[in-house]
C-alpha cells in the first residue's frame, strides 16, 4: 500500500455545483450514482480546524484538514490504492483513520480497514493495525508490532489531552461468527496498548466522556445483560438483564454518558422510544424523558461540550436539533435565516477556543453541502458539496403522507412526484425498503428516488408495519407478517395513490432490495392485478433458506445463534406451511409479470442461491424475466459503474412496461 506525498493546498477545496442542466430528465444518470466528492466534515475539539474527506483527481478519497480562520487546506493522508474511510479527532492536533477501496467490489475485498494516525499538519503518520491476516513478522520490539486485522476503530472519544484512542477487537467463535468484542486503549504515537477486562459475551461498550469504559453489554442465549463499573479497579456488576425475543417490557439500551457522568438510556417498548437519564445507584429511570418525539421513536444523539449537554439531534418527518443551550439555539436560528431552503445540522467543538461550527445543509432536493459558520461575525464560508453535479432546482419534492391499511392501521409513507408533471395519473414505482426492522425512508436527497422522479415516475415509499421509528405498535404489528399484512400495507399504499388520482392504476411497478426484493416478488404473487412489473435486487426468495443457512451449516444471520433460535420464530414465524406460502420461491409459477431480477455473487447477507434458485424457477413459466448478475458485488452495488449499469437497465425496463412506451 503506497502513501502519496502530503500536499499543501492554498485555496479551499470547495466545488461550485454545476448548473448546466435545464430539465430533470437532462441530468445524466451517472450524476445520481457517483461517489461523493466531499463528505463527513468533523471539527477539531478546539474548533480551530476541520477535517473532511475529499476525492482527488484520480477519484481516491483523501483526508484533508482546513484551518477554520484562514481556510488554508492541507491533504494529510492519501493513498494510491485505497480510500480514507472512517476517521475521528484524537485530540486538537491528531487524527485516527482507516481505509477502504472504493474501486473494488465487495467480493474482491481481501483486506481489513487497518488503522493509522496522523497529525493535522501531515506529520507523525503511523500505521497501528494490519490490513491483512498475516502474522506479524517479529522484527523489532514487541511494542512496534501492528495489531491484527480484526482490530477496529471505536467511535467513543478518549482523553482529549492524550494521544490514546479506543479500539475494539472482534473475537470469533469456531463457526466463524463473532463471539464477543474486546476493548483496548491504544497509544497512537507509540503503538502501545492495554486490553480492558470484560464480562463473557460482551458485544457492546459505552464509555464516559473521559474515555473510561463504564458499561458493557453482553448477549447470552436469549438475554441482554448490562454490566456497570465506575472505574477499572472495580469488578463488573450486573446492572440489568432483559429477554431479547420478545423484548421485556422494562428493557432499555444504554446510549451515552453526559459530561457530568449522567447515563442516558433509550426505552419505550409500549410506545414511542424516548431518551431518559438513568440513576445507576438506585437502578431507576428518570420520571420524565430528557427528550421524546411523540409519534416517532427517538433516534438521535447528545450534542455536548466539555461541561454540559447542549442539545439533542432527532428525527421525526425530518431531522433536526433541539437545543437546550440558549446560545446554540440562537446560532441555529441565525443559520436557518441564512439558509432557509435546507435542513441545517450544526456540529460543535467539544471544547471551543474559537467561534466556529460546521453546518451540514441538505433537503429532499439538496445533497449535503458543508460550510463553516462564524458565530461572532455571523458569516458562512463553503467547505464543499457532496454531489456538485446535482442541481436542487431540478429535483423533485418528497413529502410524508399517511394512509390507512385495510385493517385500519395508519401507515406513514413518503411520496415523491416528478417536478415536471401535473402530479396526477402518473406512472408510479412503489419502492419498498430493506430491513425490514428499520426506519427505511428519510426526508433526505435519495439518488434512486430522485433518478426515478427525473425520468417521470412518482415514487411511493411505504413504512409498512414491522418498520421501526414510528413507535412500538407499528413495529409489533409486523411480527410474523412477512408476505401477509406487511405485504398488504404496501399494496394498500399503491391503491391509496390510485384513489387520490396520483397514480395511473394501469402503470404501477413494485421494486426494492433485500427485504424490499422479497416484498417485490410477493407483491407480484399476491396482487397481480395491481403491479404491471417488478424490479428485485439482492432479494430474499425463500424463508427456509433464510432460516436454515445456505452453502454451509452456518447461519445466514450475522448475529449468530440468538436470532436463529429465538428471534426468527418471533419476528418471522415457525409454521412450516406459512413459511412455504410466503416464500416467493415456492410461489414462483404464479408470477407472470415482467421482472428485472439482480443479485451479487459475493452477497453474504442474502446469498446468491436466493437469486439463482428463483431465477430458474420463475423462468419456467415466465419468458419476461431479465437476469442481471454482478459476480463480485455483495449485498447491493458498491461500485459506481455497477450502479450506473443497473439503473440504466431499470430505466429501460420501466420505460418499456409502465413508461413512455405504454402511454
Amino acid at each position: 500500500m503506497k502513501l502519496l506525498p502530503v500536499v499543501t493546498v492554498l485555496a479551499a477545496l470547495a466545488v461550485v455545483p454545476a448548473r448546466a442542466q435545464t430539465t430533470p430528465a437532462s441530468v445524466p444518470l451517472a450524476a445520481f450514482f457517483d461517489n461523493a466528492s466531499f463528505s463527513d466534515p468533523r471539527i477539531s475539539p478546539d474548533g480551530r480546524q476541520v477535517a473532511i474527506k475529499v476525492a482527488g483527481k484520480t477519484g481516491r478519497v483523501r483526508l484533508a484538514v482546513v484551518d477554520s480562520a484562514t481556510r488554508k487546506t492541507r491533504v494529510v493522508a492519501a493513498f494510491d490504492d485505497a480510500d480514507v474511510s472512517r476517521y475521528h479527532w484524537i485530540n486538537d492536533q491528531r487524527l485516527a483513520f482507516n481505509v477502504a477501496d472504493l474501486g473494488v467490489p465487495r467480493g474482491d475485498t481481501r483486506w481489513g480497514p487497518g488503522l493509522w494516525a496522523v497529525n493535522a499538519d501531515g506529520s507523525g503518520l503511523r500505521q497501528l493495525v494490519r490490513r491483512d491476516s498475516n502474522i506479524n513478522d517479529g522484527i523489532g520490539k514487541l511494542e512496534n508490532r501492528l495489531l491484527p486485522w480484526n482490530t477496529f476503530m471505536y467511535g467513543g472519544i478518549g482523553n482529549l489531552d492524550s494521544d490514546d484512542i479506543l479500539v475494539t477487537q472482534y473475537e470469533y467463535a469456531g463457526t466463524g461468527w463473532m463471539n464477543q468484542i474486546a476493548l483496548l486503549r491504544l497509544n497512537s504515537v507509540t503503538g502501545k496498548y492495554k486490553v480492558y477486562g470484560h464480562p463473557a459475551d460482551t458485544m457492546d461498550w459505552v464509555v464516559d466522556r473521559q474515555g473510561n469504559p463504564r458499561i458493557a453489554v453482553a448477549y447470552r442465549d436469549n438475554r441482554q445483560i448490562i454490566y456497570h463499573r465506575d472505574n477499572e479497579q472495580q469488578p463488573w456488576a450486573q446492572l440489568a438483564s432483559f429477554a431479547l425475543y420478545p423484548n421485556s417490557k422494562d428493557n432499555f439500551d444504554p446510549e451515552a454518558f453526559g459530561p457530568d457522568g449522567t447515563l442516558f438510556v433509550r426505552t419505550g417498548l409500549q410506545g414511542a422510544a424516548a431518551l431518559y437519564t438513568y440513576d445507576i445507584a438506585n437502578r431507576k429511570l428518570s420520571d420524565k424523558p430528557a427528550i421524546s418525539t411523540p409519534g416517532y421513536d427517538f433516534q438521535g444523539e447528545l450534542v455536548y461540550d466539555k461541561d454540559k449537554v447542549q442539545g439533542y439531534t432527532y428525527e421525526v418527518d425530518a431531522k433536526g436539533t433541539w437545543w437546550v443551550d440558549a446560545h446554540m439555539k440562537a446560532v441555529q436560528q441565525a443559520v436557518d435565516a441564512l439558509l432557509p431552503a435546507t435542513n441545517n445540522m450544526l456540529s460543535t467543538p467539544l471544547r471551543p477556543a474559537v467561534p466556529y461550527v460546521v453546518v451540514v445543509s441538505s433537503s429532499d432536493l439538496q445533497p449535503p453541502v458543508y460550510r463553516l459558520y462564524n458565530t461572532e461575525t455571523r458569516s458562512l464560508s463553503m467547505l464543499g458539496a457532496s454531489h456538485p453535479a446535482i442541481a436542487p432546482e431540478l429535483m423533485s419534492n418528497k413529502a410524508m403522507v399517511r394512509y390507512k391499511a385495510r385493517d385500519g392501521l395508519e401507515i406513514p409513507a413518503y411520496l415523491t412526484t416528478p417536478k415536471a408533471s401535473s402530479g396526477k395519473q402518473l406512472p408510479m414505482v412503489v419502492l419498498v425498503h430493506g430491513g425490514p426492522w428499520v426506519r427505511g425512508v428519510h426526508w433526505d436527497w435519495d439518488a434512486e428516488v430522485q433518478f426515478l422522479a427525473s425520468r417521470g415516475y412518482a415514487v411511493l415509499e411505504p413504512e409498512f408495519r414491522g418498520s421501526t421509528g414510528y413507535g412500538y405498535a407499528l413495529f409489533h404489528a409486523g411480527w410474523q407478517q412477512w408476505g401477509l399484512k406487511m405485504q398488504n400495507d404496501v399494496a394498500d399504499g399503491a391503491r391509496w395513490a390510485i384513489a387520490q388520482g396520483i397514480a395511473d392504476g394501469k402503470r404501477i411497478c413494485i421494486a426494492g432490495a433485500s427485504y424490499g426484493g422479497y416484498a417485490t416478488l410477493m407483491g407480484l404473487v399476491n396482487d397481480p392485478d395491481l403491479y404491471q412489473c417488478g424490479v428485485a435486487w439482492a432479494g430474499v426468495t425463500d424463508l427456509n433458506i433464510l432460516k436454515n443457512g445456505h452453502w454451509s451449516s452456518e447461519s445466514t444471520w450475522s448475529t449468530g445463534g440468538a436470532f436463529d433460535k429465538f428471534g426468527f420464530p418471533v419476528l418471522i414465524g415457525a409454521d412450516a406451511a406459512q413459511l412455504a406460502a410466503t416464500s416467493p420461491l415456492q410461489q414462483a409459477a404464479r408470477i407472470r409479470q415482467p421482472l428485472l431480477l439482480a443479485h451479487g455473487g459475493a452477497d453474504t447477507t442474502v446469498p446468491i442461491v436466493h437469486g439463482t434458485a428463483f431465477k430458474d424457477a420463475v423462468s419456467k413459466n415466465n419468458p419476461a424475466v431479465e437476469w442481471v448478475f454482478y459476480a463480485d458485488e455483495g449485498h447491493g452495488w458498491y461500485l459506481p459503474q455497477n450502479r450506473v449499469d443497473f439503473w440504466s437497465r431499470v430505466e429501460k425496463f420501466l420505460d418499456q412496461h409502465i413508461g413512455r412506451q405504454v402511454q
